[in-house]
């Protein structure tokens, strides 16, 4: 398959035919299908970041992935950098991550932090949340916004969340 990306939708197809990417270039040499860098944009192309185009903004892409799209999971799951998993490869993802770990055994066995363990019982409890309440949820004071925000991603990181 040979597609040209010129639009979201093209990014939606070509997303969907390889499974993942991560959100833009990386030094990690994980797949993009649309590099971070736009200097190395082609003359001529369309994609132009931060530009506020839903059609051409790669950085708009990622909230119209999240409120259009329930086959497409969005999240920090590639070295603490965002990205796109596919439901068709999300189970091979997770199997890798996880390998079956129940999260209360590995929380026991100290392989997960009590700051996630903090913004997971929320989730669990409540289910879908504003950050806000999972803040004030997992009693998270002002002055932990970094704590709050490493715990997030390695919840996302395991594909807790």
């Amino acid at each position: 398959m040979n597609l040209k990306l010129t639009n979201f939708n093209d990014f939606i197809k070509i997303l969907l035919a390889s499974g993942f990417s991560i959100g833009g270039g990386n030094d990690e040499g994980i797949y993009a299908i649309v590099d971070y860098d736009w200097l190395t944009v082609p003359p001529g192309s369309p994609i132009v970041w931060h530009t506020g185009d839903l059609e051409t903004d790669p950085w708009e892409w990622r909230i119209r992935v999240l409120n259009e799209r329930s086959d497409i999971a969005y999240a920090k799951c590639f070295f603490k950098k965002s990205g796109y998993i596919t439901q068709e490869l999300y189970p091979y993802f997770l199997a890798l991550r996880r390998g079956g770990d129940d999260f209360d055994d590995e929380y026991t066995d100290g392989k997960i932090s009590h700051n996630a363990k903090r913004i997971y019982e929320a989730i669990r409890e409540y289910g879908e949340l504003p950050l806000q309440e999972i803040k004030r949820l997992g009693g998270f004071r002002r002055d932990e916004k970094s704590k709050f925000d490493t715990a997030l991603t390695e919840l996302q990181m395991r594909m807790d969340l």
